[in-house]
């Protein structure tokens, strides 16, 4: 919950100094990276329900909802790739905090990411 509010504390810092949306901000850093993170998701949503919440702000590429090797069962987080790195920032602004199934969302940037080579095929 600290990262959320964080999150939102540098984005209401951001509004007010009137620099959201220009190279001074912090989501410029990610400017090359569409992927982001969830954390704290629900164990019973699936990749299709990511996919539907995840969609609103952008096309999405592909989806990691990372998994117990051994039960198959969701861990409570996944990394998503958009088409558009814009769409990453949407994301974390709109709904980091947001509740899904009684759940705080954890939304942030993945400055680097690759799929585990076993996903990678």
């Amino acid at each position: 919950m600290n990262t959320i509010r964080e999150i939102e504390k540098i984005n209401q810092q951001e509004l007010d100094l009137g620099i959201a949306g220009t190279s001074a901000s912090w989501h410029t850093q990610f400017a090359n990276s569409a992927w982001c993170y969830l954390g704290n998701i629900d164990h019973q949503l699936t990749e299709g329900d990511i996919l539907c919440i995840m969609s609103q702000f952008g096309e999405v590429e592909d989806i990691h909802l990372v998994r117990d090797e051994e039960t198959g069962k969701s861990r409570g987080f996944a990394f998503l790739k958009y088409e558009d790195s814009r769409s990453c920032i949407l994301a974390v602004d709109n709904l980091c905090g947001v509740l899904v199934l009684g759940r705080s969302l954890r939304v942030d940037h993945v400055e680097q990411y690759r799929l585990p080579k076993k996903l990678q095929e």
